[in-house]
């Protein structure tokens, strides 16, 4: 046999981010250089020559748009009319300084603001970014459009065939779906087991069940499997999520049955629908036909459950009868949120209130989404305004001074601006290392090979491999000295170059970097963190006045009118809405080597607004016009004390996520394990005021765990 002794085949293979680099470096160098070469020294059109290479590149180098090969094609067919778009406007906008300005200013903020629709727009909007940047500058010649679009659409039509037929890439993880119904079955599983004695989970059912719902966390979800879009199906796979996740974690502390007949007669049948109905919902997710049987005996299972009290009813009873009613309600809105995820808005159980987005148009949805994210409080709106501002001020400093290649000075502010002072700060540190050392090697080239264009041209494809495998593994410092090296060959094939080439590219570079670091200094330049903190805190905030007022409507009785949504529902969601995107971007940023672990649960703080709202609406909005009386006085004491003592402590946790100048120094407990009113059971309470109690319960579980009390 062959090969070296004593050592394996497997050792041989490249590490997984090497393997994945060179796939995509060989697709975007066979697409950036077919469309160079064919146009160039094909046709004699150095414009189209341009434009073909540059597009590809944008789209494929610069743009880090998620998921395998094909998952990419298919999110750059839409991209190619608005590359066409950008071309067209910077190319009639760059007759004046003033006009290409105005534009970039613009197409800058609205194309970084694509980031609201999820991971996918987000990735392709520096490519789009550069769509507009390269016509933008003189020579203002229109009569050139059409071979610029020709360049273009051939570039990123190679490129879109390379991504989707050439070396394709392994899946990069399990879809959403898939751990969607793992989750479910693992539900199913757990609410069988309580149907039984000891009725009580195990430990190897708890630690599947913990595990599974954290597998559900987008931290631990591949960028390309998120559910972020605004989308009818991506917002019902993202609210299956959360409602997978809340159905098992009721399961896992769901206390056991104190018995007695009633008992015996209502909640295992209970569980065995919810069972039923997750069995459902994990062949529905993974593309088996559902019929909705399952759900639709939870429902009427839930109905009994939420009937008139049992004459012989004891208080413990009543509580576990809570516990199963947060149980089926759970599961019934993971089965709903799954239906609309699979079959969108022709899904049957589309209904309003929770699921307010079942019958809404894609236009409609990504009109809420960016309405709703256009204020300064976004973390989205503050990103586009910082590279907007960023972009304009480089392009007005390149048309005044006439930088040559000043379009590489808005290159380097597009990829060398980042959303903190810090991060940019030495982000533009190794940029400019690398920048340095990739124009010194040029200007020796270049020097050594003079005006030889075949040694340029046989060295630029080699050397776009080695550029787009090394960059994206390696970093910035040597993104940027491969790339200095890349377009100084590119360069000097479309116009004799001499060593002042490299000297250009640098000077430009400097410039760039300059101006997104003053930018990323001015304009919120602690990034997400502080965001964060703010919008968890008014989240939090707005969480409390929901309670207390839930609470209050509850005492008083009333009628009741199934309407979309509870009083305060669109304010929480709305901060709730704020508070995610904060914590995504957060998610995003490399932290500091010397910073401490932010130990922090924001998972925790956000699930906690989302059982807010699911409560309260579950609480007040009945599925039909009912009149409901007053609670007693004794449970409607109690029930207000609790729903204060839970506010409180939303309010506490909010004034140390987001202090103010006289807020205390030292931390105040904010558990309530102690406080009387959890744990009574005034005389004469119907089932209403356990429901509520139990609902509060969990959320005063939910502010213990945001402030590090409870694991």
């Amino acid at each position: 046999m062959g090969g070296i002794p004593g050592v394996r085949l497997s050792k041989a293979r490249l590490p997984p981010a090497y393997a994945a680099a060179v796939r995509r470096s060989v697709r975007v160098t066979l697409a950036a250089a077919a469309g160079f070469y064919l146009f160039l020294y094909g046709f004699d059109s150095p414009v189209a020559a341009t434009y073909a290479l540059f597009a590809a590149v944008a789209m494929a180098g610069l743009s880090h748009i998620p998921g395998t090969g094909r998952q990419r094609a298919a999110t750059l067919l839409p991209v190619v009319p608005a590359c066409w778009l950008l071309i067209t406007i910077g190319t009639y906008l760059s007759v004046r300084t003033w006009s290409a300005v105005l534009g970039m200013l613009v197409v800058g903020f609205v194309l970084a603001f694509m980031a609201v629709g999820g991971p996918r727009p987000a990735g392709a909007a520096p490519g789009l970014q550069l769509m507009y940047i390269l016509p933008s500058f003189p020579p203002y010649v229109p009569e050139s459009l059409g071979e610029r679009l020709v360049g273009a659409t051939v570039g990123l039509a190679l490129l879109i065939l390379a991504e989707a037929f050439l070396l394709p890439d392994r899946v990069p993880g399990v879809p959403y779906r898939e751990l969607a119904a793992r989750a479910a079955d693992q539900a199913g599983r757990c609410a069988d087991d309580l149907t039984s004695a000891p009725y009580t989970l195990g430990d190897t059912a708890l630690r599947a069940a913990r595990e599974l719902s954290g597998g559900l966390r987008s931290s631990r979800v591949p960028e390309a499997e998120r559910p972020a879009g605004p989308g009818v199906r991506a917002r019902a796979l993202a609210h299956t999520g959360l409602a997978t996740r809340t159905l098992l974690g009721r399961l896992t502390s769901l206390p056991p049955p104190p018995g007695g007949p009633a008992e015996a007669r209502t909640w295992p049948e209970v569980l065995r629908a919810v069972r039923d109905a997750c069995l459902e919902t994990a062949s529905l997710l993974r593309g088996r036909d559902g019929s909705g049987d399952a759900r639709s005996r939870l429902q009427e299972a839930r109905g009994v459950l939420t009937g008139g009290a049992e004459p012989d009813a004891t208080p413990a009873a009543l509580r576990r009868h809570a516990a199963v009613l947060e149980v089926a309600d759970a599961a019934l809105a993971m089965s709903m949120a799954a239906e609309i995820a699979v079959r969108g808005r022709d899904a049957p159980a589309a209904a309003p209130g929770r699921f307010w987005y079942a019958r809404m148009r894609a236009p409609q949805l990504w009109w809420r989404r960016l309405s709703g994210h256009a204020g300064q409080r976004s973390v989205f709106f503050q990103n586009a305004v910082r590279i907007a501002l960023a972009l304009a001020a480089a392009r007005t400093i390149a048309g005044l001074d006439t930088l040559p290649h000043g379009f590489w000075m808005l290159l380097a502010t597009l990829t060398l601006t980042r959303t903190t002072a810090r991060e940019t700060r030495s982000t533009v540190r190794v940029a400019l290392t690398g920048t340095l050392v990739g124009a010194v090697v040029v200007a020796a080239l270049l020097a050594l090979v003079g005006t030889d264009t075949t040694v340029y041209a046989a060295a630029l494809p080699p050397l776009m491999l080695v550029a787009f495998t090394l960059g994206p593994v390696k970093g910035v410092g040597w993104a940027q000295a491969m790339f200095t090296m890349v377009v100084a060959l590119v360069f000097a094939q479309l116009a004799p170059a001499t060593w002042q080439l490299a000297e250009f590219r640098l000077l430009d570079v400097l410039a760039g970097s300059a101006v997104g670091a003053v930018f990323g200094l001015l304009a919120w330049p602690k990034g997400a963190h502080d965001e964060l903190r703010r919008s968890v805190a008014t989240m939090l905030r707005s969480a409390a006045e929901t309670v207390v007022a839930t609470t209050s409507q509850l005492a008083a009785g009333g009628a009741r009118a199934p309407v979309t949504t509870s009083p305060g529902h669109r304010s929480l969601q709305h901060a709730l809405i704020m508070a995610e995107s904060a914590y995504a971007q957060y998610r995003s940023e490399p932290k500091a080597l010397d910073a401490p672990n932010d130990t922090q649960d924001w998972q925790a703080a956000l699930l906690s607004g989302h059982h807010t709202l699911w409560g309260a609406d579950r609480l007040l909005v009945p599925p039909e016009p009912a009149v409901v009386p007053p609670l007693p006085q004794e449970p409607a004491e109690a029930v207000t004390r609790i729903g204060d003592r839970v506010a409180a402590g939303m309010l506490l946790v909010s004034a140390r996520l987001d202090p103010v100048g006289d807020t205390p120094g030292t931390a105040v407990a904010v558990g309530a394990r102690d406080f009387a009113d959890f744990a009574a059971e005034p005389p004469g309470a119907p089932r209403l005021y356990y429901a509520a109690v139990e609902w509060l319960d969990s959320l005063m579980t939910d502010v213990e765990r945001i402030a590090g009390q409870r694991k």
